[in-house]
């Protein structure tokens, strides 16, 4: 059953949610939800017109001045009862994922536990809040710092992460005191609103949480809406960039994730046999719908002609098909989306590279109408042709093969993206330099997909990130709060008053 199912008794139509329970607008645009594995439409999204993003943006305000003013005590009360349910329906929230993205079962439930590393990192907002103090800065002075929510915050998040997305931004905003709209992706809408039912569970105000589904209609209006004080994005970098220009034309505050080509360097005196398990790893896990997956292994000299053996051998053991049959490796998100991946298979055929394993000719273990494609394997792929080019966010992995580290390095810092980066290596000279001069923002040493801890914060370089604050952690504390600077002096009864003095101040 659709966990989302309950909005006028209509189990097949997805609405919102505002002022704490479900919500439907009245709007005439609906979408098709699909179940990836099957190809069939299993529910209908409600698209939002822009009076329905306002009306839930009015309400959220509202709900977001009284919340601002609760105990620092009471909202995190609310953060761990909101922990522990997500914790016990942890299992809902994955069928959610893998019922309208497609990714396997295991694959949603560690989604699931990394969004849950960052609420449990948003229950010390007592501490990660407090601010500073200095006592007599000057005769009588005292100095001290705070930092206060913003007041309606917005999350515009992917389709490949339903979950754990939001759970980088929303806990963290609604620690700091903000009432948050969150816009998920209308291809796996469901699983926002079993979020929002737990919110709910955990004693969260009615309109501190909101969800307004929708498409670029609902973005747009999110961004120019008035009450909207921030805006976090993640997804593609032609979007990011669309998102950072136009909330920050509208006075907002925005921090926008792009895309990614993320290469994982392997020099000659790696781990062969580790370096091929990260690479499959990395390059075909959530069918390589991931921002942080490993896209491109750039094969040392002369590394190359045995590490591709290697990654084509664990690949040909791998199995796709339904993600609840326990397969290896699940469908892509949308029929459109695995046409488009396919498309860049035959482009990169078409462009010289070596086809090692062709995913488009997989035998899924699922129905004949789900969206499959293959791991798929190319080597000798050269820079500037479609298949490194483009940011394919499918299960395609091209091996590029290159004279020297120097070489690598260069490739990696040549490419527009910034996202993740990896090096195998058991030189820690070599792993030192590189950690140094590579221009990525996250950077893994022997591990391939480094995504930070959630006390650490997520963000790429480049045109992987517009804005200047990444997501969680203390970035993410600071983006939701502005800081005050408070100079207060309590004059003593029993000394002379100081007078006039025009001069600048001083502190003496």
């Amino acid at each position: 059953m659709n966990p989302a199912a309950t909005i006028a008794d209509e189990p097949d139509r997805i609405g919102h949610w505002r002022g704490g329970q479900p919500w439907s607008g009245g709007s005439d645009r609906w979408g098709d939800v699909h179940d990836p594995a099957t190809g069939r439409v299993t529910g209908r999204v409600e698209l939002a017109t822009r009076e329905q993003v306002d009306a839930v943006v009015a309400d959220a305000a509202a709900a977001g001045r009284e919340w601002a003013a609760a105990s620092l005590s009471r909202r995190t009360s609310v953060l761990f009862a909101f922990r522990e349910a997500v914790h016990r329906r942890r299992d809902e929230l994955a069928a959610a994922i893998t019922a309208e993205h497609g990714k396997v079962l295991d694959d949603a439930l560690g989604e699931v536990q990394r969004g849950l590393e960052v609420v449990e990192f948003a229950c010390g907002a007592p501490h990660l809040l407090k601010g500073g103090y200095s006592d007599g800065v000057s005769t009588g002075v005292d100095v001290y710092s705070i930092r206060q929510p913003l007041g309606v915050v917005a999350v515009i998040s992917p389709f490949n992460f339903p979950v754990m997305v939001p759970l980088w931004f929303v806990p963290v905003a609604i620690a700091c005191g903000n009432a948050v709209v969150l816009k998920p992706s209308e291809k796996d809408p469901s699983a926002s609103l079993l979020m929002a039912q737990l919110w709910a569970e955990a004693g969260l105000p009615p309109g501190v949480f909101n969800v307004v589904q929708g498409d670029k209609v609902a973005v747009d209006a999110l961004l120019a809406s008035p009450g909207v004080k921030a805006v976090s994005f993640v997804g593609s970098t032609p979007v990011a960039r669309y998102v950072y220009e136009t909330g920050t034309r509208h006075g907002k505050r925005v921090q926008a994730l792009g895309g990614a080509k993320n290469h994982m360097v392997v020099l000659p005196d790696a781990d062969l046999q580790g370096a091929a398990d990260a690479a499959v790893s990395a390059g075909f896990g959530s069918a390589g719908e991931r921002c942080m997956a490993v896209s491109v292994v750039v094969a040392v000299d002369p590394v190359a002609d045995s590490l591709v053996p290697l990654i084509a051998e664990r690949i040909a053991g791998l199995r796709t098909g339904d993600g609840r049959r326990g397969c290896d490796m699940g469908p892509l998100v949308t029929g459109a989306h695995r046409d488009r991946v396919a498309g860049l298979v035959q482009a990169g055929v078409a462009a010289g590279a070596e086809l090692v394993v062709d995913g488009r000719d997989v035998a899924p273990d699922g129905e004949a109408g789900g969206f499959w494609l293959g791991p798929t394997l190319f080597d000798r792929v050269e820079p500037g042709t479609p298949v490194y080019d483009e940011e394919i966010f499918g299960p395609v992995l091209s091996v590029v093969r290159v004279a020297s580290y120097d070489d690598a390095l260069a490739l990696v810092n040549a490419n527009p993206y910034g996202n993740g980066t990896a090096i195998f290596t058991h030189d820690g000279g070599a792993a030192r330099r590189f950690q140094r001069e590579v221009e990525v923002g996250m950077v893994g040493i022997n591990v391939p997909i480094p995504v930070p801890m959630a006390y650490y914060s997520f963000g790429g370089w480049k045109a992987s990130l517009f804005g200047d604050t990444h997501a969680h952690g203390l970035d993410g504390v600071h983006f939701y709060t502005r800081g005050k600077v408070v100079t207060s002096r309590w004059p003593d009864p029993a000394a002379p008053r100081p007078g006039i003095d025009l001069g600048f101040p001083q502190h003496t």
